[in-house]
């Protein structure tokens, strides 16, 4: 028997994979979500989204790619993770390029240029807007990169912005950005995410073990407090805590996880109070 099943439920409610069913509406990431959106919807043309590690920018990123896609015929929209921090802007150029339709996508930059620049024209036609969504955006380090990405961004009609770019990163990507000042000044959205407060920790735990089929409560209000003082309200450190304490209360055959299980599992993963 699984911890699963063993408290009623249909999957593991803190699972590490970026599943939208599970975004929570927490104040600030449902305003996020909306910010971005409109953004998005007035083409803006550049919004950034900056917040430290375990805050859910991967889930939001995830979250608005999810929006975007179900408003069939609306958007042209392509996720990119950038996985190490080597990449060039020729790469990132031809990367954009088949992600927007671009069809047998040139190796001379300039070729590259004009092709998707008139894809984004093609796009603008059929009534679309064109939204690249970047993730690890911190990973790209070069200036001549965030050259490139303004230069897109110049691509306009004579009332919007053919391309719409979302960048998602930790804090240091806005040191990054600075090698290109006139990107910096093209931001139109940026949106700072931030941890969890003791209120909507013990919301996120609930939301999420009821997306799971949680039929009852199981983790108490106590248990909830806890996590809180040792997570300080960091989603990512919220599912390990919360998912280890699944797994301890299930060996120890507990009916509910009292705050005793999650000290012991915070405990044992590091953690400290806050």
């Amino acid at each position: 028997m699984s911890y699963e099943q063993y408290f009623g439920l249909k999957e593991q409610p803190f699972a590490i994979t970026p599943d939208p069913r599970y975004f929570f509406e927490s104040d600030q990431h449902m305003g996020a979500l909306i910010r971005i959106q409109h953004a998005i919807s007035s083409a803006k043309g550049l919004s950034v989204v900056i917040g430290d590690i375990g805050l859910g920018k991967t889930f939001l990123s995830r979250k608005i790619l999810d929006e975007l896609q179900s408003e069939e015929g609306k958007y042209e929209v392509a996720l990119l993770i950038i996985i190490h921090h080597e990449i060039t802007a020729a790469w990132l150029l031809k990367k954009i390029g088949i992600q927007l339709g671009v069809e047998n996508p040139a190796d001379d930059k300039s070729m590259l240029i004009s092709q998707i620049c008139r894809q984004l024209i093609h796009i603008d036609e059929a009534g679309k807007k064109a939204v690249i969504l970047i993730d690890e955006a911190h990973m790209l380090q070069t200036r001549d990169i965030y050259e490139e990405l303004r230069g897109l961004l110049n691509v306009e009609s004579s009332s919007h912005k053919l391309l719409n770019i979302v960048l998602f990163g930790p804090p240091e990507l806005e040191q990054f950005m600075q090698m290109d000042p006139p990107l910096v000044s093209r931001i139109g959205l940026k949106v700072t995410l931030r941890p969890l407060d003791q209120n909507s920790t013990h919301g996120y735990i609930n939301y999420r073990v009821k997306v799971a089929g949680g039929q009852r409560e199981i983790f108490t209000t106590e248990a909830c407090s806890m996590v809180f003082e040792y997570t300080r309200g960091i989603p990512r450190l919220i599912n390990a805590v919360c998912d280890n304490a699944l797994l301890e209360a299930f060996i120890q055959k507990k009916e509910r996880i009292e705050a005793d299980v999650v000290e012991q599992v915070s405990k044992e993963l590091g953690l400290t109070k806050v």
